[in-house]
């Protein structure tokens, strides 16, 4: 398993460009004697193995990779450099984990291809592309993923974690990750000669204003206790000192769990902007524009009553103290489209820990923060992660499909 995780690792692909990954997994899957369909959504894969009568688990691990340069000093770090979807050449890093999420996915097919005496039903395993660019989950289930194959009664899944120790495994119930929507707003104005701002209408300062009346929408707007996030990560305007530009183009991540607080947001930015530009006296052909992605990413929501069952039969194989409880995070995971289709399925995504023990107490002691998810410098202890990871999920199977499990239930 290590072999495979150094070859994912030294080989990322960025989202919707998962040609090799898909591959690896695939051939991996076939060869572990699953039925394997390739390019299911564009580059997800999908592996079947039926053993007789029973429920439908599907497990899923995503396979795409980050523009991140990797800084890790491992002797198979990445040095991958490709060209973006704007066509600049950038390095590409498993920055994420899902190389790890790739192996333990294949050392669960092989373990309950081994295993059958233990279980009963079908396990659906996919590799799913795009999870960092969103649309990935959607993209195979609009590709039939759940009319061309076995439709699950459960989907559960794993994300390394950057906060947990090795050995440990952390859960939440209910919202685990939140609504994430992408905003753009084109701020316009009426440019001119940096000396003469009172012949122009500056976008420069009405973006500003914009900024800062964003900032009251959570603090002022969302009910006190209600989880909100309105993020500017980028502002660009101007060329030069002495010009005062035409616009300005602000970029926004919209964060959120319910869906009305996810109205209430993105409604209220619209009004800010359109309000701040009033009050600088844009004139209505020059209003600001404001860009919602159609595309966001659904809050992830852990179903109770599964994540409970599951999280019981995992304290039987690492002990109740190492299953961790974690509070709800703003960050977003596509997994969750998988818990919104009609009939619903349960799903459930663990944490799995990729810390050394020793770095985490050194942090603990310094107040030093450790690298995160998305960091140059992460990579999860490979081990003890790939075997907590590949027992997480093939206790999940059996739990639920094993002999002594639902069927007796």
């Amino acid at each position: 398993m290590f072999a495979l995780y150094k070859h994912l690792h030294a080989h990322p692909e960025l989202s919707l460009h998962e040609e090799q990954s898909a591959a690896r997994v695939a051939e991996e899957l076939h060869q572990a004697g699953y039925d394997v369909t390739t390019g299911v959504g564009k580059h997800g894969v999908v592996g079947v193995l039926r053993n007789g009568p029973g429920p439908t688990v599907l497990v899923r691990a995503d396979m795409d990779a980050l523009p991140v340069k990797e800084q890790t000093g491992l002797p198979y770090a990445s040095t991958v450099m490709t060209k973006d979807a704007l066509g600049n050449e950038v390095p590409v890093m498993h920055a994420c984990g899902h190389d790890m999420h790739m192996t333990c996915l294949v050392g669960t097919a092989r373990l309950l291809s081994q295993l059958r005496d233990l279980w009963h039903g079908t396990v659906v395993l996919i590799g799913q592309p795009a999870e960092e660019a969103g649309g990935g989950a959607a993209a195979m289930l609009a590709d039939g993923l759940f009319r061309r194959f076995p439709r699950p009664d459960f989907c559960v899944a794993i994300h390394d974690d950057a906060e947990l120790a090795v050995g440990t495994v952390g859960y939440t119930s209910g919202f685990s990750g939140a609504n994430v929507d992408s905003v753009d707003i084109i701020v316009r104005g009426i440019g001119g000669h940096g000396a003469y701002p009172h012949k122009t209408k500056d976008p420069i300062v009405l973006a500003a204003q914009i900024v800062l009346g964003l900032q009251t929408i959570v603090s002022r707007e969302v009910r006190p206790g209600e989880p909100a996030v309105v993020t500017i990560g980028s502002i660009h305007g101007g060329s030069k000192r002495n010009v005062i530009p035409d616009q300005v183009v602000l970029q926004l991540t919209v964060r959120s769990y319910s869906e009305a607080v996810r109205k209430q947001t993105l409604e209220a930015i619209k009004r800010v902007a359109l309000g701040q530009a009033l009050a600088a006296g844009i004139p209505e052909d020059r209003l600001p524009e404001v860009k919602v992605a159609d595309d966001p990413t659904p809050a992830l929501y852990n179903d109770p009553a599964l994540t409970e069952r599951l999280t019981t039969a995992l304290k039987g194989w690492f002990g109740a103290t190492n299953l961790v409880p974690k509070p709800p995070s703003m960050g977003g995971e596509d997994f969750s489209e998988f818990g919104r289709v009609q009939p619903a399925i349960p799903i459930c995504m663990f944490n799995v820990g990729g810390v050394s023990p020793e770095a985490l107490k050194e942090s603990q002691r310094t107040g030093r923060p450790l690298p995160s998810l998305h960091s140059s410098l992460w990579a999860p202890v490979p081990e003890p992660s790939i075997k907590a990871g590949v027992t997480t999920l093939t206790a999940c199977v059996l739990e639920l499909a094993g002999t002594a499990g639902s069927s007796a239930k």
